[in-house]
């Protein structure tokens, strides 16, 4: 090869690489039935939904900075807390102690009194003193770079708007109302370039409805994360359907979430194409769990192993999974 042939290689190498589109990353890790939902956005800005239990020797502090790590990623841009439940907000302390929290977003007050919810708010509203709190509502947006992500419910609350009408709200059936904070949870749209994706951390189906009924203002998404670790007070038919994942991402434990029922409803969603799991679910035995290529942990006792979800702004995507290294393009549409 001639010295100018080998020069016009480089420099097209070169210049591909500098012009390679760059990746939206989420880890979906494993807190054992709670959540903590990582991004990376391509400029290296991360936000973190949720934090886990409390406890556990450092557990799941320590599995989020394993995942951070992993992710280059030395500090938390900003720290997305969508309720006040142990399972979520619980693990803020030791969170905070690894790794440092720059903004701290919630809906405000704990809508929940008694001994453990009031601890539970007051351990997080020390950590978040030692950064900038943000109270968001519906339709506000949290200031990111090249990624947007849209507050769509909070404190009870959901965005305005209209969509397509959505024929099955004329059959719902009266859902229960909820007064936990379940219900207030603060739930995200996720936007980069063409790829969408939904958080609506334990939202339950009455408020579920608020979103779209009677008409659809969420819109269809990419990626689904199962709400309230794919339990049956959530996931109400009215909502999945109406969202039509392509993929399904459930954060159940192995005995917490994984409710068959729920399971079945995501899994018969129109255009679905995949319903990936964090830990397999024993309630859900033969007939209601993924085939083992698309569940991070098999065992109940387990390494902690995560679902990673690598987002292209012409909407493609992939799934990876930690444990066996199993991976699954998702061309655009």
């Amino acid at each position: 090869m001639s010295v100018f042939r080998s020069l016009a290689l480089f420099c097209a190498t070169a210049v591909w690489t500098l012009a390679a589109p760059k990746s939206l990353e989420v880890f979906f890790i494993d807190v054992e039935g709670g959540q903590a939902t990582l991004l990376v956005t391509p400029s290296k800005q991360a936000v973190l939904v949720d934090t886990g239990w409390p406890g556990f020797s450092n557990r799941d502090a320590d599995r989020i900075a394993k995942a951070a790590k992993s992710a280059g990623v030395k500090a938390i841009d900003y720290l997305i807390i969508t309720h006040y439940h142990m399972d979520h907000v619980g693990g803020v302390p030791q969170l905070a102690a690894k790794l440092p929290v720059k903004n701290f977003v919630d809906h405000g007050p704990n809508r929940e009194s008694g001994r453990q919810a009031d601890q539970l708010f007051q351990d997080y509203s020390e950590a978040a003193a030692k950064g900038k709190r943000m109270i968001v509502k519906p339709g506000d947006t949290i200031p990111l770079k090249d990624v947007e992500i849209q507050v769509v419910t909070a404190d009870g609350n959901s965005i305005d708007g209209t969509g397509p009408a959505n024929s099955l709200c004329s059959s719902a059936p009266q859902y229960p109302e909820d007064k936990s904070e379940n219900a207030k949870s603060l739930g995200v749209r996720i936007k980069y370039g063409k790829f969408r994706m939904l958080d609506l951390g334990d939202l339950t189906s009455r408020r579920e409805l608020d979103l779209v009924c009677p008409s659809n203002k969420v819109g269809p998404v990419d990626v689904y994360l199962t709400t309230h670790h794919g339990l049956e007070q959530s996931n109400a038919k009215e909502i999945v359907y109406a969202v039509q994942p392509r993929v399904a991402i459930m954060n159940n434990g192995a005995r917490k979430g994984g409710a068959p029922a729920a399971w079945k409803i995501i899994k018969s969603s129109p255009g679905l194409e995949d319903l990936w799991q964090v830990h397999y679910s024993i309630a859900g035995k033969s007939e209601a769990n993924s085939p083992e290529p698309f569940i991070a942990n098999l065992e109940e006792q387990c390494e902690g192993q995560y679902l990673k979800v690598t987002a292209n702004s012409d909407g493609s995507f992939s799934v990876w999974n930690s444990r066996n290294k199993y991976s699954k393009n998702y061309p655009a549409r």
